[in-house]
């Protein structure tokens, strides 16, 4: 039997999708960097007799969960939240978020336009001459990389490196060219079913963990600014993050 692809595990359409505005595309994008950093949850993978499955993410942080519903919200997608906890001397909580079956056609849509417009505008630009504004952009897509990776993929903390594990190639090489967008040279190591991203500790480390700060809340109604950017206000670290 045929497995049934995963949600964005599958070529682009033929048929690009409309370019999303900056503002939406940072969170589109963000929010599919999330989503290609977990496997799929683990009521909607496929075994014999089962329907098609539930399109839907799972999370092991309460934090990288909460940014996806952040996201969501903004982009006007719905989702249901359930926290289950397993474990039996060590206890542990997975978080699932659940699309309703009537918003599942525009939440694909929009995470799938937001992956391959964000990817095209990270991995190609800004070229020579770009706008100061497209320029932002850039750096924001990059951010947006690195914060899904620390806040959702499998960490690799050493004293000398600060890595992640992913088992996504392309989002591999999104986290590699993004750190050279923020002037941070990173490393790629393969590894067994996975791809290990890392960067050295000290300042390197210290300029990916700052510009992957969280940035404060805002409804799905924000004001914008120039060119489509979001007006920002302070930046603050993200819940959870001491550990690194």
């Amino acid at each position: 039997m045929t497995r049934q692809p995963a949600l964005l595990d599958r070529p682009r359409s033929p048929t690009p999708p409309s370019p999303l505005d900056w503002l939406t595309l940072g969170d589109a994008f963000e929010a599919a960097c999330l989503l290609r950093c977990t496997p799929p949850p683990t009521a909607a993978r496929p075994h014999a007799g089962s329907a098609a499955p539930t399109p839907g993410v799972e999370f092991n942080r309460e934090d990288a969960a909460q940014r996806m519903r952040q996201l969501l919200a903004r982009l006007d997608i719905p989702v249901t939240h359930e926290v289950a906890v397993g474990g039996l001397r060590r206890r542990y909580e997975l978080h699932r978020l659940w699309v309703p079956r009537e918003h599942q056609g525009a939440y694909t849509r929009m995470l799938d336009a937001g992956w391959w417009q964000g990817r095209r505008e990270l991995l190609g630009g800004p070229l020579p001459g770009a706008s100061p504004a497209r320029r932002r952009l850039v750096t924001r897509l990059a951010e947006a990389a690195w914060r899904s990776a620390l806040l959702a993929a499998g960490r690799h903390v050493r004293r000398h490196i600060l890595g992640v594990r992913l088992t996504d190639r392309e989002l591999a090489a999104v986290l590699i060219r993004g750190a050279a967008v923020l002037d941070v040279p990173a490393r790629l190591r393969p590894g067994t079913g996975c791809f290990l991203v890392s960067v050295s500790d000290g300042p390197d480390r210290q300029r990916i963990l700052s510009s992957a700060a969280l940035e404060p809340a805002r409804g799905p109604a924000a004001a914008r600014g120039p060119a489509g950017s979001p007006t920002r206000g302070a930046v603050v670290a993200p819940a959870g993050r001491a550990a690194c």
